[in-house]
């Protein structure tokens, strides 16, 4: 479950999340809880929840749905947990079946950060035969924990040209990041625009993993969602100690403003000037397709478009998709009728609306909405998810600057 989803398990408490995961799925009213509580003990940070999470790595068998379903949660919920003490059921699990669990427990481990044995490293590596998508994070914790070694750089070298994109894009990202071979990530960028919308997504992580600071100006062009741009653009600044750098600067400001026109939009994801037509488009599961009818919205006559998000906004404004393209909008058309709706989203604390909450940032200044300047003061200050914190920042510091040229052109 994503993080961001965590306000659903809230509601459990510690004692009922402890029993539930043990409990007999027939004696459940609703089975789903009993993963619902290994994600709630995820959150807690007390020994007995800890424990309790551990045990069930080995108690849970892999044979009953809702017992194998929990198992995997429990893995999940150890990694945020960040426990080294988990370590130990962590690799054990990597010897089970269920391959769900098996790629669960390698995410877990690259959080906690796990320096493996050597013959915990050649288990690693003969875990590279398996599913296309265990293959990949077996990858990716070589990549991201940057264990190197002559035998596993053979290995995963290896893969560099494997059929799956899943495989040799992940391959390629740990050779050119481990080893410097930065010119494996160059078939990369094609991907970057493939109509497949998965292969957009994997292709995305991969630039991220990589470290390969030369292809920002691709990523950030990329019609997939914001926010894993941005994850993988902070790893790449991050990996290269470079965020600070003039460039940089320029290009996370494009990056986290999102203006659909400046996306890389193929003639597929395109749609006219047609309202139902655009509204379609921008409830489809495939971002390119969102970005594709917001980039209509950029163009459309502006009463035409204060219309459309008028009607949207009626009905779609608690869908977190529609909320977030209708704020952007709002903002990059300067829309001063719609301030309301962005000292809302920019008020709005509920997780799934925290890419809103940025593009409301940029809309304070489009708007010179300078009532807004202390939140954005105080989420400058305090916001955890750093884009959302440097927008923040960006916004405070050209919204002063307004104030004070308003100031001066009244004197």
């Amino acid at each position: 479950m994503a993080e961001r989803f965590d306000v659903l398990v809230q509601g459990i408490s510690k004692s009922d999340a402890l029993h539930l995961l043990f409990a007999k799925t027939d004696s459940v009213e609703r089975p789903a809880d009993r993963y619902f509580a290994a994600t709630r003990l995820g959150l807690c940070d007390c020994d007995e929840t800890l424990d309790a999470l551990i045990r069930a790595t080995s108690d849970l068998k892999v044979d009953e749905l809702f017992d194998r379903i929990t198992r995997r949660k429990a893995v999940e919920a150890l990694g945020r947990r960040k426990d080294a003490k988990a370590i130990p059921a962590l690799v054990e699990v990597l010897r089970c079946t269920d391959t769900e669990a098996v790629i669960n427990s390698l995410s877990a481990l690259i959080r906690i950060g796990w320096s493996p044995s050597e013959d915990e490293e050649n288990h690693l590596l003969n875990l590279l035969d398996g599913e296309v998508t265990q293959a990949r994070a077996v990858i990716q914790l070589f990549t991201r924990l940057r264990i190197k070694s002559a035998q596993s750089k053979e290995r995963i070298g290896g893969l560099c040209d494997h059929e799956s994109l899943l495989v040799s894009g992940a391959a390629r990202a740990c050779i050119a990041l481990l080893y410097g071979e930065v010119e494996l990530m160059k078939p990369l960028l094609a991907c970057l625009t493939d109509l497949v919308a998965g292969k957009r997504r994997s292709a995305v992580i991969d630039i991220g993993d990589s470290g390969d600071e030369a292809l920002l100006p691709d990523l950030i062009r990329a019609p997939v969602s914001m926010s894993l741009r941005a994850k993988s653009f902070f790893q790449i600044v991050d990996a290269n100690n470079s965020v600070s750098e003039p460039q940089n600067q320029v290009l996370l400001k494009q990056l986290l403003r999102d203006n659909p026109l400046l996306l890389d939009i193929k003639k597929e994801w395109q749609c006219g000037d047609n309202p139902d037509e655009i509204e379609q488009n921008l409830s489809h599961r495939d971002e390119a397709r969102q970005y594709g009818a917001a980039a209509s919205m950029m163009r459309i006559e502006r009463d035409q478009c204060l219309n459309l998000i008028e009607s949207m906004q009626e009905r779609l404004w608690s869908d977190y998709v529609t909320h977030y393209y209708l704020t952007c909008i709002i903002g990059l058309r300067k829309i001063q009728e719609k301030g309301d709706l962005i000292r809302s989203a920019l008020a709005e604390t509920t997780p799934q609306y925290t890419k809103s909450r940025i593009a409301a940032a940029w809309a304070c200044v489009d708007l010179q909405l300078f009532d807004q300047m202390d939140l954005l003061d105080e989420l400058s200050k305090t916001a955890a998810w750093v884009p959302l914190r440097w927008t923040c920042q960006q916004s405070l510091a050209n919204l002063l600057d307004q104030q004070k040229q308003v100031a001066t052109a009244k004197k």
